[in-house]
């Protein structure tokens, strides 16, 4: 042995378990807590205003349309005072019912600070299911703009111990928000003026519930999907990589992110943290308005927006929509998009990029990563492969595809026995890791479906690609089983679609005496052609003239004003299928 070798091997039994004395055992993970931190994304922004504090965190047109720009210490000042008001008053529970506006935003990190939890809530529902959440909740408080403060007439009466704090959004700062801010303030001072120190931007338990976000409940009551302050934490860094938060155009001077994806949808996929991680200026838009969107993506160098697809559909064809000189980061989600629509975007550099998630993973868990070989692909090829699911996110395990029940496949089931990877087989796609919520909040049998064989269920059917990439191809009440073929309601929708005037396409499955189910489509047009295509005369191009198979032509076709939806963007496909039984044209509140 050479004594080079002789020295390296001497060195090596420095490190080996056996060279160590009995007396001094091996220090067990995180024996030295203080070295480690509880995980909470409200260290964001104080953490923002200490390295940046003039950076520009708000923009905003208010109510009363002034445009109101906050820098970093300004808006890191109003959510510490928030937090102290809280703490004062000891508010422990407290309710957001507001548009995107910065103190929507202010009150994400307020709340956070005060150690409370954050119930932010959707206000395009009936007043009915907004008292049921805040009730469910226990809410002891709700900051609420005053545009929405009527849907709040029938939980006050009945809750009358609860605190409303009213925000006017206005350049005044003179509202009933803007006067609790400014108590919280002084309280601060009077108490001994510690500023953030005396905060909870690092949580004592990094696994309690930090916020409540509840589904869409458009079939059932909404459920209140608790997360918790590490998942938070975890799904906002995720999202700083999968959505390139840290690059930007050469116009922008850091991240400039529209807010078209409403904050109280999913916590706004975690966003708010993850834009002020990186610093970035937040555009808050009180309302989706293709006009100004378009301006602020021509005049403000927006880098980044989210959308779900039919945001995205109504934006590219708007009269003012131009190819834009940089390409601005599109992340693409809540329903799956079509080829097509990929292909418009990337016309007008607005870059697409595909992820796929529920309120019950924190928004994204899986993304479209785009490789280079596709470049050489044909180009519905290319933008097909890119509209897939995907694989998991940095902050997930695998995404996985396993059968269903054979007894119902509406009902998850517990063995997890994994599809082939032919993309041919379809499965209901599950997730572990990080990114799964802890539970459903008061309600131990749906967490306990949601579960079931030690992983998260979608309800979303699916095909594995060999190289990994989930696809959908719909929710199991979505198939379409005529003569005993499958149909994916998504495939059908994405071949209608490419027809020049029909602008959207949903489709759902009406009975029939030969083949048990045909499906039928709903179609809006492209602004222009209202009333110049018949539904006679896209049956007529679907069967002669396109690539649908003929056992998919849809038997009917009805051309509707606009397609019923969610406030996030998703098809009511339940609507669609009562009218298509006959039922009253009417669309309920989402």
């Amino acid at each position: 042995m050479s004594s080079a070798l002789r020295r390296l091997t001497s060195l090596a039994a420095h490190f080996s378990p056996s060279s160590s004395s009995s007396s001094s055992p091996t220090p067990q993970p995180y024996e030295h807590k203080h070295n480690i931190h509880q995980l909470s994304p409200t260290v964001f922004l104080p953490r923002a205003a200490a390295i940046e504090p003039e950076a520009c965190a708000i923009y905003h047109v208010t109510a009363n349309k002034a445009i109101l720009r906050r820098s970093y210490a300004e808006a890191a000042d109003r959510a510490r005072g928030l937090a102290y008001y809280l703490r004062k008053h000891g508010h422990a529970r407290v309710g957001i019912l507001a548009p995107n506006t910065p103190a929507f935003l202010e009150a994400i990190y307020g709340v956070g600070a005060a150690g409370a939890v954050n119930v932010a809530i959707n206000y395009r529902l009936k007043e009915d299911d907004i008292s049921y959440i805040f009730d469910h909740a226990e809410v002891d408080s709700i900051i609420v703009d005053a545009e929405f403060e009527h849907l709040l007439g029938g939980f006050a009466k009945s809750h009358p111990g609860v605190k409303l704090i009213v925000d006017t959004d206005t350049d005044a700062d003179e509202g009933p928000f803007d006067r609790a801010v400014l108590e919280g303030l002084e309280f601060d001072k009077e108490t001994g003026g510690r500023g953030w120190d005396g905060l909870e931007t690092e949580t004592a338990r990094e696994e309690e519930m930090m916020a409540l976000s509840y589904t869409s409940g458009t079939t059932a009551r909404p459920k209140g999907v608790v997360y918790t302050h590490r998942g938070a934490y975890l799904a906002a860094l995720g999202n700083i990589v999968e959505s390139g938060l840290n690059s930007h155009n050469s116009k922008a001077d850091r991240c400039h992110y529209l807010w078209t994806l409403p904050m109280f949808h999913a916590m706004g996929w975690t966003f708010p943290w993850a834009v002020t991680a990186v610093r970035g200026t937040h555009y808050c838009l009180r309302k989706i308005d293709y006009p100004e969107i378009w301006r602020l993506l021509k005049d403000e160098a927006i880098s980044h927006f989210n959308a779900a697809p039919t945001v995205n559909i109504l934006l590219c064809a708007d009269p003012n929509a131009e190819r834009l000189p940089e390409p601005v980061r599109v992340t693409v989600a809540a329903s799956p998009p079509t080829a097509h629509l990929f292909e418009t975007m990337e016309g007008l550099n607005l870059a697409p990029v595909h992820v796929y998630g529920l309120t019950e993973t924190y928004g994204p868990i899986t993304k479209g990563y785009f490789k280079p070989s596709w470049r050489d692909l044909e180009v519905k090829e290319k933008f097909g492969r890119m509209a897939r699911q995907g694989h998991g996110s940095v902050m997930s395990l695998p995404v996985r595809v396993v059968k269903t029940s054979e007894d119902d496949p509406d009902e998850p089931s517990g063995d997890l026995i994994e599809v082939k990877r032919d993309g041919k087989e379809i499965g209901e796609i599950i997730f572990t890791g990080n990114l799964c919520a802890k539970e459903y909040y008061k309600n131990p049998d749906a967490t306990r479906k949601l579960f079931l064989g030690g992983a998260m269920h979608s309800g979303d059917l699916a095909v594995w690609h060999p190289d990994g990439a989930i696809q959908i191809l719909d929710r199991a009440k979505d198939i379409i089983i005529s003569g005993g073929e499958n149909i994916s309601s998504l495939a059908l929708e994405s071949l209608l679609v490419t027809h020049p005037d029909i602008l959207e396409a949903a489709c759902v499955a009406v009975k029939d005496e030969k083949w048990g189910e045909t499906p039928k489509a709903f179609i809006t047009l492209k602004s222009g052609r209202e009333g110049q295509l018949s539904g006679e005369e896209v049956i007529e191009w679907a069967k002669n003239k396109s690539g649908i198979s003929r056992f998919m032509v849809p038997r009917e076709v009805e051309v509707l004003p606009e397609l019923p939806k969610t406030s996030t963007g998703k098809l009511r496909k339940n609507i669609l299928r009562d009218w298509a039984k006959g039922g009253k044209r009417e669309i309920p509140a989402s």
